[in-house]
């Protein structure tokens, strides 16, 4: 019977060591084919704008394709869950923001993931501003005129959102400034920003790369920033405090993740080559133009980054007072 026991040890340790020589072998071979990186928003939106750019350099870095492949809906629900059911080889990540990892638990009852223990942290890229919007059709040139007319219309304005950020964003303005507005939902901001051009919703917050362009083109006019101070990539745009909506600071980040369990080498190689493209200068004054401000870090500061978003975003959507659908 002993010896029985000690047979099957034996063989338990040898499974246990091929195992971990299979997963070193692919780790040393790592990346032998096309690496696909699943966004939760729509083409066109700010994410998918920057991850494109991003991308094309990782590709000539790893020396394989990069595969973009948007999965919106379900307030990034959908493309969450897929990634977080791959296999953790590191040839499916995907990038996502706050929307997934740091608001849905809070606003899903139904959550198909956890954004903890689903994951593996691998980079953060940066963070992604937002402004607040409106058809030009709205009668207020600053945030002080929109929230005197909305309140002297109550009902009569409503706001889209493409994502947690923007749904929290509204949800807190509409509170702190003590205004009835009507919210619209989406699966992503393009959309979204579509019909607020179109005068069917009055208003948007929405990420700064894929707001401005409308913007300057006088299809939408701009009130403020959502972060705590003015951004640099809009200098000229108050934040939402300084306009006289307190307690407001907002803002969305952006980082890539791997399924729960990769290899640490994977997730060290795949860090070191994004973090070295973020770093770079020219890089960094691309994806500015694009409304990011472009930064990055270890794996374990990104996941310790999470945790604590966790933490605000709780707090953002209690003091909203928004409801889990």
């Amino acid at each position: 019977m002993l010896s029985g026991l000690i047979r099957n040890l034996r063989a338990a340790g040898a499974a246990a060591l091929c195992l971990a020589a299979a997963s070193t072998a692919q780790a040393d071979n790592y990346p032998s084919r096309n690496i696909t990186l699943v966004l939760p928003f729509a083409a066109g939106s700010g994410t998918d704008t920057t991850t494109r750019l991003i991308s094309q350099h990782l590709s000539q870095a790893l020396g394989v394709g990069i595969v973009i492949e948007n999965k919106a809906g379900a307030n990034g629900m959908l493309a969450a869950s897929y990634v977080a059911k791959a296999a953790p080889d590191g040839y499916t990540l995907l990038v996502t923001t706050n929307t997934t990892h740091s608001a849905n638990p809070y606003l899903l009852k139904n959550l198909t993931y956890d954004p903890v223990k689903d994951f593996t942290p691998i980079a953060r890229t940066g963070d992604l501003p937002f402004m607040l919007v409106v058809n030009p059709e709205v009668p207020a040139k600053t945030v002080g005129e929109l929230v005197a007319y909305g309140k002297a219309n109550p009902g009569k304005l409503s706001y889209a959102s493409g994502s947690s950020s923007a749904i929290v964003s509204g949800a807190t303005f509409a509170h702190n400034a003590g205004l009835d507005l009507l919210h619209v939902p989406y699966k992503s901001s393009p959309p979204a920003l579509n019909d607020v051009m179109g005068g069917r919703v009055s208003m948007m917050f929405v990420d700064i790369l894929t707001g401005l362009p409308h913007v300057n083109g006088n299809a939408l006019r701009a009130l403020a920033v959502t972060t705590k101070d003015r951004s640099p990539l809009v200098p000229n745009l108050p934040s939402m405090q300084e306009a006289g909506v307190p307690d407001f600071d907002i803002s969305s980040w952006q980082g890539y993740f791997g399924p729960a369990g990769m290899p640490k080498e994977i997730v060290t190689r795949l860090n070191a080559e994004i973090r070295k493209i973020v770093e770079k200068p020219e890089i960094k004054a691309q994806l500015a133009t694009l409304g990011m401000d472009a930064f990055s870090g270890t794996p374990e500061q990104l996941g310790t980054f999470v945790n604590e978003q966790l933490v605000l975003w709780e707090k953002l959507i209690t003091n909203a007072k928004i409801e889990k659908q």
